[in-house]
């Protein structure tokens, strides 16, 4: 059974959409992923936009489970280079102020869908990381762009190149997270902090959002070549035995057996 994105309005001009994935720890599948694209671009005359997700976890990331064997590689990097990208586009791109409430663990995309929020509340017992060392993945250049942008290049390479999961205390340390609180508070923090967004001058928040992402933006510019280099280079990885082998050993609870190629 697919995902579902669940909308309510928790106070005025406040938007929240929550991902329900239960039996899948709130997987990011395709009809999760292309719910937040629609729902952002639906109500862009919100005053502030919340980005939840059903207790106890946010989110453990891409759904790779029922992905279609005879068309492994290809199913994977369609979830991972479409839906995904075009929902991380639409958080990001957002003149609306956004929220990210975790009530538990961020995992992988699930940890760069709320990284791309402007603010992030999270539990005090939540665990944030990225896996793609452990399963065999080259992540985008887009995505190590926005973790650099964040956190500076040494804790992207403590995140990325030994795939940890680091605690929410150091996690509010690094930059990632705004505010760690109990998780029985994570709902109302984030209903304060949005309240106090939409209670400001939405020209003022709007147009500062806007040139922050274009100053960004420019600093991300990459000649065209190096930029299709490392576009190919994610793309090979899809077809790697590893990365087969790597989904395969998550899902089976076991080490994985790399080849290296």
């Amino acid at each position: 059974m697919p995902g579902q994105l669940h909308i309510d309005h928790p106070s005025e001009g406040i938007v929240r959409l929550t991902l329900a994935n239960p039996t899948k720890r709130n997987a990011l599948d395709f009809a999760i992923l292309d719910a937040i694209t629609a729902a952002v671009e639906r109500h862009d005359d919100a005053r502030c936009l919340i980005l939840t997700a059903e207790p106890p976890l946010f989110s453990a990331g891409y759904d790779l489970t029922d992905l279609p064997a005879d068309r492994f590689a290809a199913a994977a990097e369609e979830l991972v280079a479409h839906p995904f990208a075009d929902a991380l586009d639409a958080l990001e791109g957002t003149d609306v102020p956004t929220v990210a409430a975790l009530p538990g663990h961020a995992i992988g995309g699930g940890l760069e869908l709320a990284l791309v929020c402007d603010f992030r509340v999270a539990s005090d017992g939540a665990k944030v990381g990225m896996p793609p060392a452990k399963l065999g993945l080259v992540y985008s250049h887009t995505g190590l762009r926005r973790f650099i942008d964040a956190i500076g290049i040494n804790r992207t390479r403590e995140l990325f190149l030994l795939g940890r999961n680091i605690d929410a205390s150091t996690a509010l340390d690094w930059g990632l997270l705004n505010r760690v609180v109990p998780v029985e508070d994570v709902a109302s923090t984030a209903v304060g902090l949005a309240e106090k967004l939409a209670g400001n001058a939405p020209l003022s928040l709007r147009g500062n959002k806007r040139v922050m992402r274009e100053l960004l933006r420019a600093e991300r510019e990459l000649d065209p070549a190096i930029e299709q280099e490392l576009i190919d280079l994610r793309h090979s990885c899809f077809d790697s035995e590893d990365f087969a082998e790597g989904v395969r050993a998550f899902a089976e609870k076991r080490q994985p057996n790399w080849q290296g190629r």
